[in-house]
């Protein structure tokens, strides 16, 4: 599949269903794609670099999965690549009573990288339309009435609609990545949790209990994405089974969208120009 067929920007409907999981036929090309993402980010990094220069604009990745899908190993394995200095990595966990005493987007607002500044959300505010409305946590909220209505999630997926057109239109690109990983293949990484001493650390009661919702994440994850698919904030739908292969085609992503915001060194300052003869003349002179 080209990387197109994995993007949903509003112009065609996601089923998640019908989604691959894994990289199929293209198995047989695995050490080709595993240099072609070394290559990727070695671009990727010069991009980056410009962007930094310049300081233009921001761009984010936003990650979102079920348990175990690989949000953490791909950070780990792709954007390490990248200048830590001009990188900003952000873990969003369960909202904390600070969080919840203000809305929704605080924390997520706090977070923000600046222009030239690549940020990677690892989960991000999207956690709101999709933990939240599978165990509907917004019926405890402590908030009044008027807001706790019925179309309580749509309103939302229009408030998160705004707030990324709001950044397109300050500066800064988002980019949403949902990596999708098998029912079968979550199993066999909670099983190597339990088995290996070294993955123990990752283990987690409630997050093997939250298999038992399957198919309302699934429902709640398709939704979502339908609704908040846009041309300046785009879904993409990674095959996660294979995770070698979720890496390349985020590695496609990265080296896309910066080759689309084609990041520019700035000219040198006049004044600064102005003063290099004075300068050439002095090191001459040492």
């Amino acid at each position: 599949m080209a990387l197109k067929e994995y993007c949903f920007d509003g112009k065609k409907t996601l089923k998640l269903r019908e989604m691959p999981t894994g990289a199929g036929d293209l198995a047989d090309r695995k050490e080709e794609l595993q240099a072609r993402t070394k290559e990727n980010m070695v671009r990727a990094a010069e991009l980056q670099e410009r962007l930094y220069a310049a300081r233009q604009e921001g761009l984010i990745f936003a990650l979102q999965a079920r348990d175990a899908a690989g949000k953490d190993s791909l950070i780990k394995k792709v954007f390490s690549r990248l200048n830590p200095v001009a990188l900003k990595i952000t873990s969003f966990k369960a909202p904390n009573r600070t969080d919840l005493a203000h809305d929704y987007m605080w924390r997520i607002n706090r977070a923000m990288p600046e222009r030239g500044i690549i940020g990677v959300f690892n989960r991000s505010h999207y956690e709101d339309v999709l933990v939240v409305q599978v165990h509907q946590m917004q019926k405890e909220y402590n908030l009044p009435p008027r807001c706790k209505t019925e179309d309580f999630f749509q309103r939302r997926y229009r408030q998160l609609n705004n707030w990324e057109q709001y950044l397109w239109e300050n500066g800064y690109r988002m980019v949403k990545v949902f990596l999708n990983v098998s029912e079968e293949e979550q199993k066999r990484r909670f099983l190597d949790r339990m088995e290996l001493p070294a993955k123990h650390w990752k283990l987690s009661a409630g997050d093997m209990k939250e298999r038992a919702l399957w198919e309302d994440y699934e429902r709640v994850f398709e939704s979502c994405i339908n609704a908040t698919g846009t041309e300046h904030a785009p879904w993409y739908v990674l095959p996660a089974d294979d995770k070698w292969y979720a890496r390349y085609l985020m590695s496609e992503i990265i080296v896309k969208t910066l080759e689309e915001m084609d990041p520019q060194f700035p000219p040198l300052d006049a004044e600064e120009a102005a003063q290099i003869p004075v300068v050439l003349q002095d090191l001459e002179g040492d």
